[in-house]
């Protein structure tokens, strides 16, 4: 449980730290609307409940799937295949972001590390 809170806590400090930056605030920005539009897509079309609509679009661009939930209109589907292909690369450009973010905090530790003397 120890390791799994440490993660997530990385992830929250990657998070506060990508903020600050321009090209991650833009990808965030996008991947929000890309789970909005889905979401609101799939409550609307497959008269889903608004928390399954969610948990179908993330889980879909995530590439985690679920077997539960599958759009049973055509429009649906269509629109499924479309919304995979354009929001897969911007989830992955995330998730890459987040990664180097995460990346350059531990360099930064690391070297506070080194840098500081050893006290006795």
């Amino acid at each position: 449980m120890f390791p799994f809170i440490i993660t997530i806590y990385r992830f929250l400090r990657s998070l506060a730290s990508g903020i600050k930056d321009a090209e991650f605030r833009g990808l965030l920005y996008v991947v929000v609307i890309i789970l909005v539009t889905g979401t609101v897509f799939y409550h609307n079309a497959e008269h889903w409940h608004w928390l399954d609509s969610l948990f179908f679009s993330v889980t879909t661009l995530t590439t985690v799937g679920y077997g539960n939930l599958v759009p049973v209109t055509t429009t649906g589907k269509i629109f499924t295949i479309v919304y995979i292909f354009l929001g897969l690369g911007t989830i992955l450009g995330f998730v890459n972001a987040v990664a180097r973010h995460a990346s350059a905090d531990a360099r930064e530790r690391t070297k506070l590390r080194q840098t500081q003397p050893l006290q006795d």
